[in-house]
């Protein structure tokens, strides 16, 4: 993704010029030369660019979401009260009470350090989420000024980089897609991924690449087949191809285990009319032209997404049938799809917008949560509770909709309705017939409560809640109820998650003294960290993490490994006779090996392949290599299932762990390991000068879902940037 050409203020003038009044254009120019003036001595950019060329580029994209001739001039003021002597009271003087407090708002929050530790992190955030909700346009600068540092991220140290990403990835694109702006949110997630999975970023670039032409011939003859029936009725449309984003298809891969290839839906079009009307007119042409795959239509246009997203989405069976992808819209519905928020500002004081109204009420229920929280640390998984979420939409009797997150039962929507009835509900009746407290709601649910005055919350509901309210009170209330509980539970959490650590590191921790964990965690005392450790809000191995880390004296990663790891060669071979392991009809007794292309395990579905001179090679039965040789030579291929000795044979199976190194770390890793009850036979370990650890492990595996669950841990642990199996040799 490279970063673009610098702009020059006469870009930005062009971009305005069909939309702005003159005076504001002017206006627009005078901020240039004051925010030029004012940065004449600012040091430039790490990229070596002059540093106004960075407020230049935050105006352009604002000007590309077309936002609001104060917006645009706040871009540019963005960093002169920051990093300059001027004051917001000189911006007032020159250019009024409205940019004076988008500049003051901004500054404010480049003044919030997110990366700090988690607490604080909470606090930063919800007077981010204040500023929003008093003049959401500040936030829109913000993001403009992330986009713009994201674009020019590459000059900072890798450590910056991936903090920055990650913030990004989990706070300001999904911020951005709550409030509608998708033209930000694309980029800032693929730019975020690229840092984070630079390898997978990078296939999935060069997959798409290699199948651009095809697509785009198959795009253009759809494109043309659209617009000439429109045509024949009369309706005045636009038709677009859309890309898919790379985030997006990473996520898809993921989400759905499938490959690249298997992914049926690259192509997809999107058809822009002048009226709702029109909308409805052009679905039928398109539902006309290619058969619609069942199930695959959402009315967004009836029924509005919670960030006021609006459009009919359908899928066909195309032309060479293959899916394709339709979206339907009009133009104002594309405007607020890619601007979000700031297409509803065609300001004008004394006038309120409903729908922007409507659109930020998410930011008034985060604010709300404050008051509900006891511990500022719970914040943040509550916010990407309410960010990352789909929305369903409910009735009551009464008729009242209710919009909560998909997923979403009977708790959620009586603590919506009220506290008191949350916290005596035991069940509801949806569409007249009962449910339990478990049942997930679909849209248009008729919703009505059942209560009890002897029921209370208990905490399995924390399992079974959607809503970052609803959980939230809950927790307030099993943390009334249970505190002497939770503190036993505590204790044994941690005396638990520190047995699985090795002996050398337990004998250096002292669990009698918290009193360093206690502040680090923000809470009051020791007993108060310990009850949050036992009802679940902290976790015991977050608290041990720390602990070994300010415990145990830092040294080089070798010299942990050293202690911490069994040292020896990394050759990967079965430790049962790679015999036996195989049964072919019911008969064991098989000389056979497993081959190194795929590696089975017990829990994979296996074929064999009688080699030439060499015997019996054990295969996972989709193997490529299998397959190939199954269509050559179909004689050679044996029907296997796994033996009895088989599925209770140990493998050595290597894998390798990149990762960012820290005090601590590789005492994090092992725990891991150990909590999935497999073993650590032999390591390699090494640093290197830019601060990666590399961990070449060995283990025992004894089925296909252990070294899953494993891998899958290892992955989500924030500091590890890549963990791959490595092919065996056996």
């Amino acid at each position: 993704m490279a970063t673009r050409r610098r702009g020059t203020i006469q870009d930005l003038l062009s971009r305005v010029k069909y939309y702005w009044p003159e005076p504001e254009i002017a206006r627009l120019h005078e901020a240039y030369e004051f925010a030029a003036e004012a940065h004449r001595d600012t040091p430039p950019r790490l990229t070596g660019d002059p540093f106004i060329t960075h407020p230049l580029a935050v105006g352009a994209l604002l000007t590309e979401i077309e936002a609001d001739p104060a917006t645009v001039i706040a871009g540019l003021l963005h960093d002169t009260v920051e990093d300059t002597q001027v004051e917001v009271e000189d911006i007032e003087g020159h250019f009024g009470e409205t940019i004076a407090a988008l500049v003051d708002g901004v500054t404010k929050l480049k003044r919030l350090q997110f990366t700090s530790r988690q607490e604080e992190q909470a606090r930063n955030l919800r007077k981010m989420f204040l500023a929003m909700a008093r003049d959401p346009r500040v936030v829109i600068v913000k993001f403009a000024d992330r986009l713009h540092n994201m674009r020019t991220l590459d000059p900072l140290p890798p450590e910056k980089r991936e903090a920055t990403s990650v913030e990004t990835q989990h706070i300001f694109a999904p911020l951005s897609h709550r409030l509608g702006i998708w033209r930000y949110k694309w980029e800032l997630e693929d730019r975020a991924f690229r840092y984070l999975d630079s390898a997978r970023y990078y296939e999935i670039a060069r997959l798409l690449g290699a199948g651009r032409e095809e697509r785009e011939r198959r795009i253009n003859a759809v494109r043309s087949a659209v617009m000439e029936r429109l045509s024949d009725v009369g309706i005045r449309a636009r038709v677009q191809g859309r890309a898919k984003h790379i985030y997006s298809i990473a996520q898809k891969i993921e989400k759905q285990d499938i490959r690249f290839e298997e992914i049926a839906d690259l192509a997809a079009i999107r058809v822009i009319t002048d009226s709702v009307e029109s909308c409805y007119g052009a679905l039928g042409l398109v539902h006309d032209l290619w058969m619609p795959i069942q199930g695959a239509f959402t009315d967004y246009i009836a029924k509005p997404k919670s960030n006021q997203y609006q459009s009919l989405h359908t899928k066909v069976i195309g032309p060479d049938n293959q899916p394709l992808e339709v979206q339907i819209r009009t133009w104002g519905m594309h405007r607020l799809a890619e601007y979000g928020v700031a297409a509803h500002w065609r300001y004008k004081e004394g006038r309120t917008d409903l729908r922007l109204d409507e659109q930020i009420s998410i930011l008034r229920q985060v604010l709300e949560l404050d008051t509900d929280l006891s511990e500022s640390h719970e914040f943040l998984e509550l916010l990407e509770m309410d960010l990352f979420s789909d929305q369903v939409f409910v009735f009551t009797p009464d008729g009242d909709v209710i919009d909560l997150p998909a997923g979403a039962g009977p708790i959620d929507f009586a603590y919506r309705i009220h506290t008191e009835v949350g916290h005596h509900c035991v069940g509801a009746r949806v569409n007249g017939h009962p449910v339990p407290l478990s049942y997930e709601f679909q849209n248009g649910d008729i919703v009505e409560i059942v209560t009890s005055s002897s029921a209370e919350p208990s905490r399995d509901w924390l399992d079974l809640i959607r809503t970052s309210k609803a959980k939230a009170k809950v927790r307030r209330f099993l943390r009334a109820k249970m505190r002497d509980e939770n503190i036993a539970a505590g204790r044994g959490a941690l005396r638990d998650a520190l047995d699985r650590h090795p002996l050398a590191l337990r004998n250096q921790v002292n669990l009698g003294d918290l009193r360093s964990m206690t502040e680090k965690f923000s809470f009051s005392t020791p007993d108060d960290l310990l009850a949050a450790v036992g009802y679940g809000d902290v976790e015991a191995d977050t608290v041990i993490r720390d602990l070994l880390a300010e415990t145990v004296q830092p040294g080089s990663f070798a010299e942990e490994a050293q202690q911490l790891l069994p040292q020896g060669t990394t050759a990967s071979a079965s430790v049962s006779a790679s015999g036996d392991l195989v049964s072919v009809d019911g008969f064991d007794g098989f000389s056979c090996r497993l081959s190194k292309c795929c590696s089975p395990l017990p829990g994979d579905d296996i074929t064999g392949y009688v080699t030439r001179g060499r015997g019996l090679t054990i295969h996972r039965s989709d193997c490529k290599n299998l397959l190939y040789r199954a269509e050559r030579e179909p004689d050679r291929i044996i029907p296997l299932t796994w033996s009895a000795k088989g599925e209770e044979a140990v493998f050595l199976h290597d894998v390798e762990i990149v990762a960012v190194d820290r005090v601590g770390l590789l005492s994090h890793i092992t725990a891991i390991i150990s909590d999935c009850g497999i073993n650590i036979v032999a390591s390699h370990t090494h640093t290197t000068d830019s601060g990666r650890a590399h961990l070449h492990l060995t283990l025992e595996i004894r089925r296909r879902q252990d070294l899953d669950r494993v891998m899958a841990r290892l992955g989500q642990l924030i500091d590890v940037l890549s963990c791959r199996r490595l092919a065996p040799t056996h």
